[in-house]
């Protein structure tokens, strides 16, 4: 409890946990907005296009929950990771990290309760910004470009409480990352560009990069959320959870190590 006690103290007085919340809530809610107006957009055009007697030469855009949530299981567990990283090698940075290791010798509970801490909040927060997100873009495409967007069957409710899942091991493997490579600059730039970047680069590799991609782990996580990218794999979306969290598990585990037989 005295350690809990201790990384809610420094995450609640400092500004960019405040900051990164707000930017989840701008991103989250702003992005629902978007695809909502983008949905209704293309629906009118799709209806002139048929009212004028012609051919539409395009199917319009119908979001479904998965992509209405995008915004929150995007950028803002990106944030998210973001702040995980930062809580680890901003200490290391300022020296601080000496201080922590004196006062609670058991530097594996440090660990545990920065990502415990960050994984659980980032989880509620990201849970309530998912109901949001329906909400907005359902409000904003209108009932016809809406009518994807519907809280009915599993898959559109693994949209939803699979968004805090994943971000609570999102914010596990950001702290475990941030322990390993101890620089925040690094441990951020591998943070986003190994999804957003890293992982989609096996797909120009052919053969090779098909075989492989079904055992990346950000794509495992992303076929959990519903959106498989056209990636065959091996399994459902619940056996690509428990690969991405064994992942996770792995980093993590990898992380404690680490700072019981490094220097701090």
């Amino acid at each position: 409890m005295a350690v809990l006690a201790a990384e809610r103290i420094k995450l609640t007085t400092t500004r960019s946990p405040w900051w990164c919340t707000a930017i989840i809530i701008v991103l989250g809610l702003g992005l629902a907005a978007v695809i909502g107006l983008s949905a209704k957009a293309s629906f009118n055009s799709f209806e002139d296009e048929i009212a004028a007697g012609n051919q539409p030469s395009f199917e319009p855009f119908l979001p479904t929950l998965a992509d209405a949530v995008g915004g929150v299981s995007g950028f803002g567990v990106l944030v998210l990771m973001i702040l995980g990283a930062l809580a680890v090698t901003s200490e290391y940075r300022f020296g601080v990290i000496r201080t922590t290791f004196q006062a609670i010798p058991n530097r594996a509970s440090v660990l545990v309760a920065k990502a415990g801490l960050i994984g659980v909040g980032g989880a509620l927060l990201t849970f309530v910004l998912t109901f949001g997100a329906y909400a907005i873009a359902k409000a904003t495409a209108g009932e016809e470009a809406g009518v994807a967007l519907t809280l009915t069957g599993s898959d559109a409710w693994r949209a939803i409480y699979g968004v805090p899942i994943y971000a609570l091991l999102c914010v596990v493997l950001a702290v475990g990352v941030g322990a390993l490579v101890r620089q925040s600059a690094a441990a951020i730039a591998l943070l986003l560009l190994w999804p957003l970047l890293i992982e989609s680069l096996f797909g120009l590799f052919g053969e090779f990069g098909r075989t492989v991609q079904p055992f990346l782990p950000f794509g495992n996580a992303n076929n959990f959320l519903g959106q498989p990218m056209g990636i065959d794999y091996h399994w459902g979306p619940w056996g690509s959870l428990v690969y991405f969290a064994a992942f996770v598990a792995v980093v993590f585990g990898a992380a404690i190590v680490s700072v019981n037989t490094r220097d701090a």
